[in-house]
């Protein structure tokens, strides 16, 4: 089949069925070229590892479930690592979830502040109601953290009135909304020595998931992007004004560091 046919038949099914569409958009091979093309960034972002960053790193993650949806036990060594390393942190944060990563934090930080979608919005956009009712799940009672609800693509994030130190931006993952997350936070919440996370910057510690990595380039001005590295061993990008020898992302890595895990089972009460 020539290539102009594929293309009349791929348009008829398009017009038939619009929500193929989504299947082209959101594939990641798409992703990769738009940010080869437009930010030269094809290989992804150079990649600082944890025990640079933290010579000294040693990390006890006192709350961790996993489930589905949650960070890495390495994401959230990282932040709590890097609340640990500012005095008196002041931590913001965008998707709550279950609240296994701000509550994690909070142990760390002077105070937190999450935001999440409202029951309403998460009902309006399908999720069932055992899915809301575990929102905050383990933050809900903490007493430094503040839970805010509202959609992050309408909030009024100037109406908090203050910078913050630490910000996790962990909402949806789609394009517009790492754009929109990244372009507010930047824009009303930091100040000059503030450090941005992006969760999911990876599809896995090795493997770059490009159509986040094009909003966060997208959201911030070009001038910030010497700015950004991906963790080791992480799914996370950071923002930080600090320098520090990097490398090139390998896929299969060779393991220059590894970690020992204990487990212990705690009973929720």
């Amino acid at each position: 089949m020539s290539k102009i046919r594929k293309l009349f038949r791929a348009l008829k099914l398009i017009v038939g069925q619009p929500s193929l569409l989504n299947n082209v958009l959101d594939d990641e091979g798409v992703w990769h070229k738009y940010v080869q093309k437009k930010h030269r960034f094809g290989n992804g972002l150079p990649v600082v590892d944890m025990q640079t960053m933290f010579p000294k790193f040693d990390s006890l993650i006192p709350t961790f479930a996993f489930l589905d949806g949650g960070s890495l036990p390495t994401d959230i060594a990282l932040l709590m690592n890097l609340a640990e390393s500012i005095e008196k942190c002041n931590y913001f944060e965008i998707g709550t979830w279950r609240g296994e990563s701000v509550v994690n934090v909070a142990e760390k930080a002077l105070h937190c502040t999450t935001l999440n979608l409202s029951d309403d919005d998460m009902r309006q956009i399908g999720m069932s109601e055992e899915y809301i009712k575990l929102t905050a799940f383990f933050s809900k009672s903490k007493k430094n953290i503040t839970h805010i609800r509202g959609n992050s693509l309408n909030f009024d994030f100037a109406s908090l009135n203050q910078k913050y130190d630490l910000i996790f931006i962990d909402g949806d993952h789609h394009y517009e909304m790492v754009k929109n997350d990244t372009e507010m936070v930047f824009k009303h919440l930091i100040h000059e020595n503030s450090v941005i996370v992006w969760h999911d910057y990876a599809v896995n510690p090795e493997t770059t998931r490009f159509e986040v990595f094009a909003g966060i380039l997208d959201g911030i001005p070009s001038s910030y992007h010497k700015n950004l590295f991906h963790v080791g061993n992480t799914i996370s990008a950071i923002y930080t004004n600090k320098s520090f020898p990097t490398h090139q992302l390998q896929n299969p890595t060779n393991p220059k560091h590894f970690f020992s895990v204990k487990l212990e089972s705690k009973k929720v009460i």
